[in-house]
């Protein structure tokens, strides 16, 4: 998907606000997370959280996108204190426009659910960078490194 253009969506979103694409700040942070409230995506959306400033000051903005409800990222996004909007796909929408729904192994049994990705969006609204299979440790930190680069 690298180098082609993205997409645009709306899905609703923390805060009471509607998120469209083409009406978002570019360059744009999207992260695909599969739960909230389970270990690994805390520890993503904390580091997304802690790095924020510097996201800011390169120019970039950051949502996080899950299939859960409004209700549970509200919880998820005060209990985390995040100073950017989680978006519901609870209709796997978005996740299917950026084929993030995988077949995955869950104790010992498969199971469909999102696979941690994360998409850079650049200025004129194309995926800039993508990375999938995402092991959380580092990630958000390399994620800046490369938004300082545009």
């Amino acid at each position: 998907m690298s180098g082609t253009a993205c997409p645009d969506f709306t899905l609703p979103g923390t805060a009471g606000v509607t998120f469209q694409l083409s009406s978002s700040p570019k360059p744009l942070v999207i992260y695909f997370y599969p739960k909230d409230n389970t270990p690994g995506c805390t520890n993503e959306s904390m580091d997304f959280r802690d790095l924020h400033a510097e996201f800011a000051a390169a120019g970039a903005a950051i949502v996080g996108i899950s299939r859960d409800s409004l209700k549970s990222h509200e919880n998820f996004k005060a209990k985390l204190e995040l100073p950017f909007e989680l978006l519901s796909d609870t209709e796997e929408t978005v996740c299917n426009l950026f084929g993030v729904i995988k077949m995955k192994n869950m104790y010992g049994k498969q199971v469909r659910g999102i696979e941690r990705s994360t998409f850079v969006i650049d200025g004129n609204g194309d995926i800039a960078r993508e990375w999938r299979g995402v092991k959380v440790p580092g990630h958000a930190a390399a994620v800046l490194d490369f938004v300082k680069t545009l």
